[in-house]
């Protein structure tokens, strides 16, 4: 096996190499990855001298690249995680979104076709895509399954729809093995803090206010992230071609409820008196176009393939503050952006 990893300095990618790569030795590994601003080889610093590890800088955009590698490392397996992924990035500049995660998914489906010339035994497209392509829940006990129709609400969420339909397209016209997963929010280490959890332990720690969208009731459900890399390696190696498995981590919070559970704990990690930093919460305009409630129903992945989340959001949370905590010099140099002068220096831009 020949598994090309896409996205793999990233925070979910990061994961997934990682456990591939330990867990699966008689695997050649390789790692792509463009190293954008939320790529970081801080990430798998611990696995990259491993003699089934190889990372490459390269960009899906680009078609003949995808093509070289894929032929190069003879490539027979793909798991395709990289994505632009952040919603008001996407709202500011979707041009970017349809790039990457559409022109780019096409791309590696194109190059994968293009070498594996309809010999499809032994190889597998995996697409790793979310849950907000389902669109947006009311507040009450529906859940998004894998017959729930499209409706996405965002340029990320359109942006990752088209691309799952591309996948899709290419197993029904041309028959390549694909799987395709969508899952909830993730949280965990290693990820760059424009996100909720890790911007807001970030600002917690320095003190900084907390921006919490409109009145903060909107729902979400929260997924650990070595719980989903668990997940991608069952659906690799037992999902049925074809088929879609939704991932969940059956944990549904407000935000209001999310963030001042995150301060309270916070509170206590740092010695702080109760309710300090919940003094940080400011309320702002909230997101043009922002879903109400995502929830995952994970039966069909627990029915057919076992798999369940192993960790109660409590402890979860726990442990990625304690990341955080003992790695400030990781969340300083993402924050002051130091790590991109370097990749750019050895790399190129």
């Amino acid at each position: 096996m020949n598994l090309l990893i896409t996205g793999g300095a990233g925070f979910i990618g990061s994961h997934v190499v990682r456990r591939f790569v330990t867990q699966y030795p008689e695997y050649n590994i390789i790692n792509l990855d463009k190293l954008t601003y939320a790529g970081n080889l801080e990430n798998i610093k611990d696995i990259d001298q491993s003699p089934n590890y190889t990372f490459v800088k390269g960009d899906i955009a680009d078609l003949e690249q995808m093509r070289s590698v894929i032929k190069d490392y003879n490539v027979t397996g793909v798991i395709h995680l990289a994505a632009e992924s952040h919603v008001d990035r996407s709202i500011t500049d979707p041009l970017i979104f349809v790039r990457t995660n559409l022109i780019g998914t096409s791309n590696l489906l194109q190059a994968c076709k293009e070498a594996w010339k309809d010999n499809w035994e032994g190889k597998l497209f995996y697409h790793v895509s979310t849950d907000e392509v389902y669109g947006s829940l009311p507040l009450d006990d529906s859940m998004f399954t894998e017959n729930t129709a499209y409706d996405p609400r965002s340029p990320y969420s359109a942006s990752k729809a088209g691309s799952d339909h591309m996948v899709r397209a290419f197993f029904h016209t041309y028959h390549m093995p694909v799987v395709i997963s969508n899952c909830s929010n993730n949280y965990g280490p290693n990820h760059f803090p424009e996100k909720l959890i890790p911007l807001f332990i970030n600002n917690i720690i320095n003190k900084k206010p907390l921006p919490v969208y409109g009145s903060g009731e909107n729902v979400r459900d929260w997924l650990y992230v070595e719980d989903h890399a668990r997940a991608i390696d069952d659906i690799f190696h037992k999902g049925i071609h074809g088929e879609t498995y939704n991932i969940g981590g059956h944990n549904e919070w407000s935000n209001i409820d999310l963030i001042k559970t995150l301060c309270a704990v916070m509170d206590s990690k740092l010695g702080r008196e109760v309710g300090e930093s919940e003094k940080l919460i400011s309320y702002v305009t909230d997101r043009a176009g922002h879903d109400m409630r995502y929830a995952i129903d994970g039966g069909k992945l627990q029915d057919e393939l076992g798999w369940t989340p192993s960790l109660q959001f409590e402890e979860g949370i726990s442990k990625t503050i304690d990341w955080y905590l003992t790695n400030q010099d990781w969340l300083d140099n993402v924050t002051s952006g130091t790590y991109q002068e370097y990749y750019n220096k050895q790399y190129g831009k």
